[in-house]
């Protein structure tokens, strides 16, 4: 038996996210819309929302109640959605007219976003700005030099555990110094050359339960490390084929992955909107 042990104070987003997972495929494959939306509505009373990569399940939900007309907790609700798209640059002014409609002019969202800013670790975002750079230097160039700043790199990373837990979004953005990218999937991948390997793979799991580390991001590093000692993928986003795809949709479900077809659905409406 599974029990979906989600709350607000302490959670295990896997749980989350193949809930998450199971409404997205009512609204998208389903189309069933107003069920997910009441769906997402017990699921948002039980766990702190998260806003995934190209699912979106929170601005969705948010989405899909105003058009049905369903109450969704007006601005207390999109006062949580402006912290969810805070991070990434100028997302929000696609819903401005949405926060205007309920009483959250332009110049609140800034300003909470700006609040948002204001309570990232300065610290890590210092130390990420320069681990981001180090990761690219003479990568693949200078295979001496591209050790070492793993190694660097590598035990940046374990100090950040130890002393704040993963550097997720909500602690260093997504952008650092000089306008240095995050790119947190790629700087994990390189994690695979460390020697503490195995240690990552058990502490990103914990963050994935968590829900500090995106199970994709996760799922990648672990895919990426088979592929270089030339193993099937577990999760199918290595180069070493895995035919065997009922086992890989199990250990995708494992940390909260959606499945291979409803991967693959959520991947073709991405794109489509850009058409």
């Amino acid at each position: 038996m599974t029990v979906f042990s989600c709350t607000k104070n302490k959670s295990n987003y896997i749980s989350y996210y193949n809930r998450v997972n199971k409404i997205d495929s009512i609204y998208r494959m389903a189309n069933n819309p107003q069920l997910a939306v009441q769906e997402y509505s017990q699921l948002f009373d039980e766990c702190t929302p998260k806003n995934q990569d190209r699912i979106e399940e929170y601005t969705t939900y948010i989405k899909l109640a105003d058009h049905y007309h369903i109450d969704f907790g007006g601005k207390k609700s999109l006062s949580n959605m402006i912290s969810l798209l805070a991070p990434y640059g100028n997302e929000y002014k696609k819903y401005l007219p949405l926060f205007k409609k309920y009483g959250i002019d332009s110049t609140e969202v800034k300003e909470q976003i700006a609040d948002w800013k204001k309570q990232l670790n300065k610290r890590l975002i210092d130390s990420f700005s320069i681990a981001m750079v180090r990761d690219q230097e003479k990568r693949h160039i200078d295979l001496e030099v591209q050790a070492k700043n793993v190694k660097k790199n590598a035990d940046l990373l374990i100090w950040t555990f130890k002393n704040y837990g993963f550097p997720s979004v909500d602690k260093i953005g997504t952008i650092g110094n000089n306008d240095v990218f995050f790119a947190m999937p790629t700087f994990l991948t390189h994690m695979i050359e460390s020697d503490h390997y195995p240690y990552f793979k058990d502490k990103l799991l914990e963050y994935v339960k968590s829900g500090d580390c995106a199970p994709r991001d996760y799922a990648l590093m672990v895919d990426m490390y088979n592929d270089s000692h030339r193993k099937k993928t577990c999760y199918s986003y290595g180069l070493q084929e895995n035919r065997d795809s009922a086992q890989i949709d199990r250990n995708r479900k494992s940390i909260g992955l959606p499945s291979l077809k409803h991967s693959a659905k959520i991947r073709k409406d991405y794109f489509n909107s850009f058409k």
